[in-house]
């Protein structure tokens, strides 16, 4: 599972951030899951 970093965009493993919430690349602490996109089906 990967973990979207909001401030930089990057993505992060959530193995790296087991021991603290933070981005290792930029220091943000506002990370989000990374959602695919639904489609939704227009029923009959």
């Amino acid at each position: 599972m990967y973990y979207i970093c909001f401030d930089c965009g990057k993505k992060i493993e959530a193995e790296n951030i087991a021991v603290r919430v933070r981005c290792p690349y930029c220091g943000g602490k506002v990370l989000y899951k990374d959602r695919r996109t639904i489609v939704n089906v227009k029923a009959r």
